[in-house]
């Protein structure tokens, strides 16, 4: 009882102490003064001087998908997602992610100055996450983005990306670069290699803005985090310029990308039976086409008959690099163009033999 009393006496005392306190000191609120700042450090400058240079350059996609009601018929536009981008030229031609886009039906773009405009599909490369749109800006056209190289950088320089993360539109974040030559995917098909990695926050959102260096320019579109929660993680990824520069003008030009080709016909599951069969790497060439530089080039393929499969060429290296999977080699050829010539090392009856291919669109 006596406990109660006290304790009930002591939060009493804590709630009235301020007014007693009042009464015996009036309150009198001391005016504070403003102590100056001084001027910004000069990386603050840099920084701030690099987003509003560039920010009109970046801008803000929403998709939508067109949608049947089952019992009407009738036809809904429904919200699908949203990303970023940014202005390739003066011609109108917007770069983002192709995931960004991907089975939407329609996209609007939306320009720093709060102007919108309903784009359209130019074209776009899924094995490189890579896809152009254009809109008509018939007046105070925002400038493109300033592109820069990726094959010369370094880990540790600065890097910026612009985006809209989660609808937060055009947010700045900064990091460096973390590592490069990184590589994703690659199981059923090409692996995206060359990647940038970075610790500047990407979220969802941010796919399809640029990354640019510290003098602003382009060195490439974020396009993918590493997070089981799916939110930044410190570990994001961008393609390369390099990859933007071969890919991006021939979607403008062709509407899709023509990647170099062999000529010969790859399956993953018979290379694995043979190359675990022969004891070595490489891929194994299924069958070489009719007419195509690789027959022109001399390559064999495998032979099929009644004995079982009897092995062609082993493709072991493309250029002095090292060839161990179907991923890979697709991935190399990806780094050619059209026309160029390639030296292959393969593995014929087990002895190396070496073979120069010109490179021949695919399909």
């Amino acid at each position: 009882m006596t406990v109660g009393l006290v304790a009930a006496g002591l939060m009493l005392l804590w709630k009235m102490w301020p007014v007693v306190e009042s009464l015996l000191a009036p309150n009198q609120a001391p005016i504070r003064t403003v102590v100056a700042r001084g001027d910004l450090a000069a990386d603050e400058k840099n920084t701030i001087e690099l987003f509003e240079r560039t920010k009109d350059s970046v801008v803000y996609i929403t998709t939508a998908a067109l949608v049947r009601d089952a019992w009407t018929r009738d036809v809904f536009s429904v919200p699908k997602g949203s990303g970023s981008g940014f202005i390739w030229d003066e011609a109108g031609h917007v770069v983002t992610n192709f995931h960004v886009i991907a089975g939407a039906n329609e996209a609007i773009v939306k320009l720093a100055d709060g102007r919108d405009y309903r784009a359209g599909l130019v074209g776009a490369s899924q094995v490189h996450d890579i896809a152009v749109l254009k809109i008509g800006v018939g007046f105070k056209r925002p400038p493109p983005v300033p592109i820069g190289t990726s094959h010369d950088l370094k880990v540790g320089q600065k890097v910026f990306a612009i985006g809209n993360p989660f609808g937060l539109d055009w947010t700045l974040t900064t990091g460096i670069v973390s590592a490069l030559d990184r590589t994703l995917g690659g199981n059923n098909g090409p692996a995206v290699e060359h990647l940038i990695q970075t610790d500047a926050a990407i979220n969802p959102g941010n796919s399809g803005g640029p990354l640019l260096d510290s003098a602003g320019r382009l060195i490439g579109i974020n396009t993918a985090i590493y997070s089981p929660s799916g939110a930044s993680a410190g570990i994001g990824f961008a393609v390369p310029v390099d990859t933007v520069m071969r890919v991006v003008p021939e979607l403008i030009k062709n509407g899709q990308y023509i990647r170099p080709a062999l000529g010969i016909e790859l399956d993953q599951q018979l290379n694995e039976r043979l190359v675990t069969m022969l004891g070595t790497g490489g891929v194994a060439i299924l069958r070489v086409q009719p007419g195509s530089a690789a027959e022109k080039a001399g390559l064999i393929g495998a032979s099929v008959s009644r004995l079982g499969i009897t092995p062609g060429d082993i493709i072991v290296a493309l250029d002095g690099k090292t060839v161990d999977s179907i991923s890979r080699l697709l991935s190399l050829l990806d780094d050619r163009q059209v026309g160029d010539v390639v030296r292959l090392k393969v593995l014929r009856n087990g002895n190396p033999l070496e073979v120069t291919v010109t490179l021949q669109p695919g399909n």
